[in-house]
């Protein structure tokens, strides 16, 4: 059941990555230079005020990984993480391979 639900958030993951890589490539096309959206960006057009509470958050625990995690993952193409993170939840929870001559009990 959880094994599901995982794969299932990976594959919005995935297809919300195609999307926003669509989205830029036609905004690419439109400008006639290479446009990418970063994921800060994108999560300020989305809810800019839990991006400044997840700041408060992290900065409150470590200070350091703002600046040297959190905002280096920001400044990434916002259809690279979703990918990345979408085929990583795929990889983790694919289905197991059957045994061959053993039955599971």
């Amino acid at each position: 059941m959880i094994r599901g639900f995982f794969r299932l958030v990976g594959l919005l993951l995935l297809a919300g990555a195609f999307v926003l890589l669509v989205y830029d490539g036609a905004r690419s096309i439109a400008d006639q230079a290479v446009r990418l959206t970063p994921l800060g960006e994108f999560w300020n057009d989305i809810h800019q005020s839990s991006q400044q509470a997840v700041r408060t958050m992290v900065e409150g625990v470590a200070p350091w990984l703002w600046t040297d995690g959190v905002k280096v993952v920001l400044n990434q193409p916002a259809w690279a993480v979703l990918g990345v993170l979408g085929l990583l939840l795929l990889l983790i929870f694919r289905p197991r391979k059957p045994l061959i001559g053993y039955a599971r009990n």
